[in-house]
């Protein structure tokens, strides 16, 4: 399976005994749904393998200690350490309402209330302070904000986004050169 047909689930953290059970730090705000997972695809270098559970146990917080199958002394759970931890996009839960995942609305048009459409979002950069819609026009790239008081309206069937932004933001996007 390509790493791009799954999310990010969580990282394996650290050895919880010598018979090989690891910690996996879960990326999510609803540990609960993953209580009674079957197999999780590690993030071996060149590819995803899969890796199935033999058991599983909920720590504290977002941690759930597991057994692999195959994997009962230190040397194997060794090899395991620090790796990151996906599932099938299929597996996440819907959402419903202004809630969305951010590969989820890649490809869906931007309007804003007062300014229209924007363009088609190409990304979601994550990786600022604040998560940003990455649009592209034909001579720019435009960065809107993702704040929840912005987001008017998810509309997964057209396939849109409707934003009410502060005055100024969205011409402030497009005259910069």
């Amino acid at each position: 399976m390509k790493k791009e047909d799954c999310f990010y689930l969580g990282k394996i953290v650290k050895k919880y005994s010598f018979k090989g059970e690891l910690i996996l730090r879960l990326d999510t705000d609803q540990p609960e749904i993953y209580e009674n997972l079957n197999v999780v695809l590690l993030d071996m270098g060149k590819s995803l393998v899969p890796f199935f559970i033999e058991k599983s146990l909920f720590q504290k917080g977002n941690h759930i200690r597991i057994q692999f199958e195959g994997v009962h002394c230190e040397g194997d759970a060794d090899a395991l350490l620090k790796k990151e931890a996906y599932l099938p996009l299929n597996l996440l839960p819907a959402l419903e309402g202004n809630k969305f995942y951010f590969h989820e609305v890649t490809g869906f048009m931007l309007e804003d209330v007062n300014y229209g459409e924007i363009g088609i979002i190409e990304s979601i950069n994550d990786r600022t302070a604040q998560p940003l819609f990455v649009i592209k026009t034909e001579d720019r790239e435009i960065l809107i904000p993702m704040v929840d008081d912005f987001i008017e309206k998810i509309d997964r069937k057209h396939k849109k986004i409707l934003i009410n932004t502060p005055e100024g933001l969205i011409e402030m996007n497009r005259h910069q050169l």
